[in-house]
């Protein structure tokens, strides 16, 4: 190791502190400086012989993160003090007492938010789902608990590079399972795409890089083309006397692989690679009809796509966003998207939660969609009795959610998530109406539970003391207030018939004259093949089990057999446990015919893709490719159980992989694609189906290949043949 020069590092750290001084500075108030060299200063001395991984010292950290917190969150001195102070609870043996001493409870308060918890789970649920709940909890009192974590992920994910490989996955993962969608749902924005970015570049580094060039390298032509665009419309608002600022910026290396990979295009098909922003400066009160008057003075350039305006002046996201949004018809035949707001609007979009504070200074601002947002999000965690992976789903699906607004019959907006139906609004209302809701009327019509509402529906709801949920009404249902109800009320029914179960039991037994013991129990439940005991009730209950049909033989025949239905697979999973926890690394291919494996069907990965093991309950270890959509999940939410993978060479296996091909049609072309594919590289095809139309040929082809070269090889061999445009991996 290189030798550390103490002053040289002395005079760095100190560089990082005046920056973040001075744009602390337009905000300080009379203690403000004082305060925070305090808590540089016991951060310093806190952390001063820890090092992080990249060798810095320690302290560079927590400065980071209080500079991400001012200069891209917009955050005050509570939260520099927090940020400074983030880590000296965990990892140094100062106490939270302490620093409520020091600096006040509010600090006290959102530091003891960050504080992960400690304590071990058990094996299979998952340490991270509770460590999100904590989170969350925190949220509710303060919501830059929630915020400063963001500012701390941001900075690990920007300094991943010197984490070991399987680290750099599992941040990675857990970044973009919980911490981007809690940035765009915070309107955080450009912190929320930086995430996206960054969680490409390391589970996905080869697209990544690829998008990146082509996005360098068509720099220059698209700066030629946004001149061009905007000088007609600068000249024209200047002559209104508007005051402006017009860029244009590339959309994000993740976005564009988005649209790319769910409109099956190619990167040079991307028609809106980067939009137009507008940004004016006008007072408030004349904020609607200024973004309203700069939209007629572009259409009268450009001719708008009347589908794609999205008026978000009128109706703010529920995160805050404002903003009008067209997309029109270049010269050049080009779709442009361009975004037309206000300075206070732009600041919203930046920096989302922090600039809703700078602009309510009298509260008159009535709730704002986040607040609300934050209050669903209280009255979620308090009400919640499910475990922390169920609610980590159901915060989830609350996370990334377009909306509807509908109407009670009085004429009251309500604004629900996107897919809501009747019976979400009826749970919206009260649980109670929920639980007996029979239907509704829509616009006056009759609809069933199920019907999905639209903008502008009025929603009536029937109800009948009668009504009782049942198990079907879960997959009608989007919203958590909706989704947790009906499983409570279901599991108190269940709670209920199993008692009455466990009774009907007792009173067969004793007419039987068997004694109640845990080995007739077990007998009972390997005889009908049922996990345990409480099920056991609830199906006699229910009359799946005819009560008759329990019988003195059961308990007396086949005893042998009986006893251990159930054993075998805990005792699989004990070996696995311990052979996860041994083994670092599983390579598979060498002698893995022995251990139980399978090759995960959602990303299919073959020899010489990245991949990861997750001990499965039942399949033994699934093998998924670590930019894999279902991996993702995987990774954040049971770290514990992810194994280290890797693939030996080996040639004799063969996997199947998909190919997609696009090109112009001609005769016998067909035949000179399998010809290549089964004479030249002896691949086997499994499967090949061509659709084409307008002399335009798409086709998809199933083979079977070695590893990754092999099925490169293929692709570039087929990319020559006479005609064909594109070929391509696909999963």
């Amino acid at each position: 190791m290189n030798m550390i020069d103490p002053e040289a590092e002395r005079k760095e750290i100190l560089r990082h502190y005046r920056r973040l001084l001075r744009h602390a500075k337009p905000f300080l108030k009379d203690n403000d400086a004082k305060i925070i060299k305090k808590a540089f200063n016991t951060s310093v001395e806190a952390h001063k012989d820890m090092r992080r991984k990249s060798g810095e010292p320690y302290i560079l950290h927590p400065l980071a993160v209080a500079q991400i917190a001012v200069e891209e969150i917009g955050l005050g001195t509570t939260s520099i003090v927090a940020a400074l102070l983030h880590d000296v609870v965990e990892d140094t043996d100062m106490e939270v007492e302490e620093v409520e001493r020091e600096f006040g409870t509010s600090v006290a308060r959102i530091i003891e938010g960050l504080t992960k918890i400690s304590g071990v789970f058990d094996y299979g649920t998952s340490q991270q789902a509770e460590n999100f709940r904590k989170m969350l909890l925190t949220l509710s009192d303060d919501v830059r608990v929630i915020l400063i974590k963001l500012a701390d992920r941001l900075h690990n994910m920007r300094t991943l590079d010197s984490m070991p490989r399987h680290k750099q996955l599992k941040i990675a993962s857990e970044t973009m399972y919980l911490y981007a969608p809690l940035a765009h749902r915070l309107g955080l924005y450009a912190i929320k795409s930086e995430l996206e970015d960054l969680y490409l570049k390391y589970t996905d580094t080869e697209t990544y890089k690829d998008i990146s060039t082509k996005i360098r390298q068509t720099r220059s032509a698209r700066g030629k083309f946004i001149k061009d665009f905007i000088a007609p419309i600068e000249e024209e608002l200047r002559r209104h006397g508007f005051k402006f600022n017009i860029k244009g910026r590339p959309k994000s290396i993740y976005s564009i692989l988005k649209k790319i990979k769910k409109q099956n295009i190619t990167f040079e098909e991307i028609y809106d690679l980067f939009a137009i922003r507008i940004t004016l400066d006008v007072p408030l009160e004349h904020e609607k009809a200024a973004c309203w008057q700069v939209y007629s003075i572009i259409t009268d350039f450009y001719q708008p796509n009347p589908d794609r305006l999205r008026d978000w002046v009128n109706t703010p996201k529920a995160n805050g966003y404002e903003s009008l949004h067209t997309t029109v018809m270049s010269k050049s035949g080009q779709w442009v998207e361009v975004q037309i707001r206000t300075k206070r609007m732009d600041e919203i979009a930046e920096r989302g939660y922090a600039a809703h504070w700078k602009y309510k200074s009298d509260g008159s601002g009535g709730e704002s969609g986040l607040e609300l947002w934050i209050n669903k999000v209280r009255d979620m965690l308090e009400n919640n009795t499910a475990n922390a992976l169920e609610f980590m789903d159901e915060f989830r699906k609350n996370l990334f959610v377009e909306e509807v607004f509908v109407f009670t019959p009085k004429g009251e907006l309500l604004i629900l998530p996107d897919r809501a139906t009747a019976l979400d609004f009826a749970f919206e209302i009260h649980s109670q109406i929920g639980l007996h809701c029979l239907g509704a009327k829509v616009n006056q019509k009759l609809v069933p539970l199920s019907f999905r509402l639209r903008n502008g529906d009025q929603v009536e709801i029937l109800t009948s003391q009668k009504q009782k949920p049942n198990e079907e009404w879960l997959d009608y249902v989007v919203t958590s207030k909706a989704r947790s109800r009906i499983k409570e009320y279901l599991r108190e029914e269940r709670k209920n018939k199993s008692e009455q179960g466990k009774m009907m039991l007792e009173r067969r037994l004793a007419y039987l004259k068997v004694p109640e013991t845990q080995g007739n129990l077990n007998k009972l439940l390997a005889f009908f093949n049922i996990p345990s005991v409480q099920d056991l009730h609830y199906r006699i209950a229910t009359g799946h089990i005819d009560i008759k049909n329990i019988k003195e033989v059961i308990f007396t025949a086949q005893a042998e057999r009986g006893a251990s239905m159930l054993e075998p697979k805990s005792f699989d999973r004990e070996v696995q446990k311990i052979r996860g926890v041994t083994s670092d690394m599983l390579v598979i291919g060498e002698n893995t015919s022995n251990m139980n494996y399978k090759v995960a069907a959602c990303c299919n990965p073959i020899p010489g893709d990245e991949v990861f093991g997750f001990e499965s309950e039942e399949d033994g270890i699934e093998i998924h490719r670590t930019n894999c959509k279902k991996g993702i999940e995987l990774m954040s939410n049971y770290g514990n159980r992810i194994i280290k993978a890797k693939w030996t060479d080996q040639k004799e296996l063969a996997f199947l992989a998909g190919i997609r091909i696009k090109g112009t049609d001609r005769v016998g072309l067909v035949n000179d694609l399998t010809r290549i594919i089964s004479n030249s590289l002896r691949v086997n095809m499994r499967s090949i189906t061509i659709d084409s139309h307008d002399g335009i040929f798409e086709g998809n082809i199933m083979v079977f290949v070695n590893d990754t070269g092999h099925l490169d090889k293929l692709i570039q061999r087929m990319g020559k043949v006479t005609g064909v445009l594109t070929v391509e991996r696909f999963d």
